[in-house]
């Protein structure tokens, strides 16, 4: 899994029709560096929104919930994080 900051949003009324119902969050990873990292695509399976810190898991993992089973996805926000503690430093509250 990966931790990650939802940045945005996709609309797109032509998809798939496994990918309807659900919506595309734009996710930007967590790193140390200062510098943007790449933003990628993930369908969301828990709410999320705008400026909320994230757990997207990847690859197959992607399909383990009943709902993205049949979706073309290799990305799928699984949970919402209320707090980070990296090396007993809180580095996110809710």
């Amino acid at each position: 899994m990966r931790l990650g900051t939802v940045v945005g949003q996709v609309v797109s009324t032509a998809k798939d029709s496994g990918l309807a119902g659900f919506t595309l969050l734009l996710i930007e990873d967590l790193t140390d560096s200062d510098m943007p990292s790449p933003v990628y695509v993930a369908i969301d399976l828990v709410g999320a929104g705008d400026g909320e810190v994230v757990l997207v898991s990847m690859g197959s993992a992607a399909r383990v919930n009943q709902a993205a089973g049949r979706a073309p996805v290799d990305c799928a926000v699984v949970a919402i994080a209320d707090t980070v503690i990296r090396r007993g430093d809180i580095t996110y509250s809710k």
